[in-house]
C-alpha cells in the first residue's frame, strides 16, 4: 500500500512528500525509484519550461501586466504544472530513467520486476516453525534418564598425583599448577613457592612420612604445633642450634593433598603475625626469601639464600615456562 504522503510529492510546495519516499526507499526500492524518476523528469520540464519563457521575454517587454509578481505565480504555475505533466503519461524520461536504474538495486531484473526469492527486508524470510517431530518426547525421556544416572553416580575423582617425584621436572609439572592458583590469588610468585617445596622436599625426591609410609603431602615443612588440629605425622627431622646441626624428632603436618598443603602455607603465614612483614614483600621474592629467613621460618641460617638459588636456578626458569606452554 503506497504511504499517502506520497501524493503531496505532487504538490512541489510540500516537501513532506520528498520525506516519505527516503522512508519508502528502505522497504519498496522499485516503487521508490518510479517516484524519484518522475520527480527527476518534473525538473527536466521545469526547466524545459523556463527556457521558453525566456524566449517569450522580449515580447513582454513594456506591457504593464508584466511585473515581479506576475512573473513570481508564473515560475508557481510552471513549476506545478511540470509535476502535474510528469505524474501522468509524462514524456517517457521517467520510464527510460527506472528501466536504466532498476539494473542497479539488487533483488530486480532488468524490467524492474522484483526476482523470486530474494529476501529485501526481515518480513521477506519464513517464520514458521518445523512440525514438532513425534519422536521428540521419546527423546527427551531419553535424556531425562542419562541425567538422573549421571547424577545418582559419584562423580569421578582426578587421578592423584604422585607420593614421590622423579625428577625435578616431574615435580615442576604437577605442582605449578597449584603454585600459579595460590599465586594469582595472594601475589606471591609461584616459582619461590615451588623452590622452598623444592629445598624442603629435594624436589619431591624426601616427602614427609609417618612411621607407617603414610604420606602427609606436606611441602613447606610446616610442623604440627598446638595450634594445629588436622593429621600428623612424626618423623626424625634435623635442626639448627646455635648452629650445629641436631637430630630431633617432631610432629608435622598431614594433608590430603598437595593443594591443601599449599593453601595452609598461606594460611600460616597469613595467621602468623612475625610473617606480616614477610608478606608485604611478594612481590619481591628474593627479599621474600630472605625476610622468610629473618622471621624464623626455618633454623638453617641459609634458608633464605638456598631459596634463591634454587629460584634462580636456570632449570627452574625453563621448567616454569615450560609448564605455562604446557597449558596453553
Amino acid at each position: 500500500m503506497q504511504d499517502p504522503r506520497l501524493q503531496q510529492a505532487q504538490v512541489y510546495t510540500d516537501f513532506s512528500g520528498l520525506n516519505a519516499l527516503k522512508t519508502q526507499a528502505r522497504t519498496d526500492k522499485q516503487a521508490a525509484l518510479e517516484q524519484v524518476a518522475k520527480q527527476f523528469e518534473s525538473l527536466f520540464l521545469s526547466e524545459m519550461l523556463k527556457s521558453m519563457r525566456k524566449a517569450g521575454e522580449v515580447f513582454a517587454e513594456g506591457n504593464y501586466l508584466n511585473s515581479n509578481e506576475s512573473q513570481m505565480y508564473r515560475d508557481m504555475f510552471d513549476s506545478q504544472i511540470s509535476l502535474s505533466m510528469a505524474g501522468g503519461t509524462g514524456t517517457g524520461l521517467a520510464e527510460a530513467l527506472v528501466r536504466q536504474l532498476s539494473q542497479q538495486i539488487p533483488g530486480l531484473d532488468e524490467d524492474g520486476e522484483k526476482l523470486a526469492g530474494h529476501k529485501g527486508a526481515i518480513t521477506d524470510y519464513d517464520r514458521s516453525m518445523p512440525a514438532i517431530s513425534r519422536e521428540l518426547p521419546e527423546r527427551m525421556a531419553e535424556v531425562a534418564d542419562v541425567a538422573a544416572k549421571v547424577k545418582a553416580e559419584p562423580a569421578q575423582k582426578p587421578g592423584k598425583l604422585p607420593e614421590v617425584f622423579e625428577s625435578p621436572e616431574h615435580f615442576v609439572e604437577q605442582l605449578m599448577p597449584f603454585a600459579e592458583q595460590i599465586g594469582k590469588e595472594t601475589g606471591i610468585d609461584p616459582r619461590l613457592m615451588i623452590a622452598q617445596a623444592a629445598l624442603e622436599t629435594g624436589w619431591g625426591k624426601h616427602m614427609i612420612k609417618g612411621d607407617g609410609s603414610q604420606p602427609s603431602f606436606n611441602l613447606f615443612g610446616i610442623k604440627a604445633d598446638s595450634r594445629w588440629g588436622g593429621d600428623a605425622v612424626s618423623i626424625t627431622t634435623t635442626e639448627f642450634r646455635g648452629g650445629v646441626a641436631m637430630k630431633e624428632r617432631a610432629d608435622f603436618r598431614a594433608y590430603p593433598d598437595y593443594e591443601a598443603s599449599f593453601r595452609d602455607y598461606v594460611d600460616f603465614l597469613q595467621s602468623n603475625p612475625r610473617y606480616r612483614d614477610v608478606l608485604s614483600s611478594a612481590d619481591q621474592p628474593e627479599v621474600f626469601a630472605e625476610k622468610l629467613q629473618e622471621a624464623g621460618y626455618a633454623t638453617d641460617p641459609d634458608y633464605g639464600a638456598k631459596i634463591r638459588r634454587i629460584m634462580n636456578r636456570d632449570s627452574l626458569m625453563t621448567l616454569s615456562m615450560n609448564s605455562d606452554k604446557a597449558k596453553e
